[in-house]
């Protein structure tokens, strides 16, 4: 499922969200340039559980934020800021400039030690803003649960769009990422999925300590 844009409509400009994705899209065309030496931006500027053990939180933090802004293809990319530029904006516009973007780096972080608790040992290094995104999500699904999300849905050659609710729509994605989580072999998966699943329940309960408008 492919979202296209929801129904709720912002009522301050989303600006955190605006430079969220500039700043990745910035660090993205970056990579791009270092052509065949991207692996190396990414091993240095990722984040790797075995050194978080090793060095501890704070002597991980800088990498723990840098790897939120890093990403390994044009569709982990082009998704990641596709689900932002929907959601984003609209969890911004009830938590204000300053507390949404605390938010997302909250969320962001959580979704990190998910995914370095599962496999401490690993020297893979973690890159993505899914995890932070993931937080976005779960934010928005308790604040719009009934909103409606235009959604393409590819079956075969066929392309549907339908109105989804979003408490279906964020649902379904959140049970895929368990779905994945737990039929994925330890140490193979190329997706932290458990860093989305840390993400969206993170954010899914941290959204209401960061709400400051109500309507």
């Amino acid at each position: 499922m492919i979202p296209l844009k929801d129904n709720i409509p912002s009522r301050r400009f989303p600006l955190v969200t605006i430079i969220l994705i500039l700043l990745n899209t910035f660090a993205w065309l970056y990579e791009q340039s270092l052509g065949p030496y991207m692996d190396n931006l990414i091993f240095a500027l990722g984040v790797t559980p075995a050194e978080i053990f090793k060095y501890g939180l704070l002597g991980q933090f800088f990498f723990m934020t840098t790897a939120m802004f890093l990403h390994g293809s044009w569709m982990h990319f082009l998704g990641n800021m596709l689900y932002l530029w929907i959601f984003g904006d609209n969890v911004e516009d009830r938590m204000g400039k300053l507390r949404f973007l605390l938010f997302y780096l909250i969320t962001g972080y959580s979704a990190t030690l998910a995914h370095v608790f599962s496999d401490p040992t690993s020297t893979s290094p973690l890159i993505g803003a899914s995890g932070a995104i993931a937080g976005v999500l779960g934010g928005y699904f308790v604040l719009f649960p009934h909103a409606r999300v235009l959604t393409l849905i590819p079956i075969f050659v066929f392309i549907q769009i339908i109105h989804i609710p979003a408490l279906y729509f964020l649902g379904f994605w959140f049970l895929l990422q368990v779905v994945n989580q737990t039929f994925s072999i330890q140490g193979a998966q190329s997706v932290a999925f458990l860093a989305h699943i840390g993400g969206f329940a993170a954010g899914a309960l941290l959204v209401k300590f960061f709400q400051k408008y109500r309507y």
